[in-house]
This record gives C-alpha cells, structure tokens and sequence, in this order.
C-alpha cells in the first residue's frame, strides 16, 4: 500500500485495522509516520466521522 484512502473514511478504517491487525506496524503512531502524517491530523479526521484509535485494543472504532 503505498497511500492510505483519506477521502473515503470507512476504507481509511479498514486499511487501518489491516495493518494492526496483520502486524505490518505496532500502533498507529508508526502508520502516520511511514505515511508522513502528524497523528493529530489523523486522530481529526477519523473524529470527523465519528472513529477514534483504541490504543488498549489496537484499532479504530
């Protein structure tokens, strides 16, 4: 994956939980580094739609 769908919120959930789930990166700090985002931008734009990280569960809700 080379960018993730910022545009389109429930597939940006998706490939998200991909990448945690399959244990392509520990957590999402890593995801918005290897992607060159602030994890403030992230963290906005999944509250935008209501999603937010659950770094205890390791995924987006």
């Amino acid at each position: 994956m080379d960018h993730l769908p910022l545009k389109d919120i429930p597939m940006l959930v998706s490939c998200i939980n991909f990448l945690l789930r399959d244990e392509e990166f520990e957590n999402l700090d890593q995801i918005c580094f290897y992607f060159g985002m602030e994890r403030e931008e992230m963290d906005s734009i999944l509250a935008s739609s209501g999603y937010a990280y659950r770094p205890e569960q390791n995924r987006v809700i």
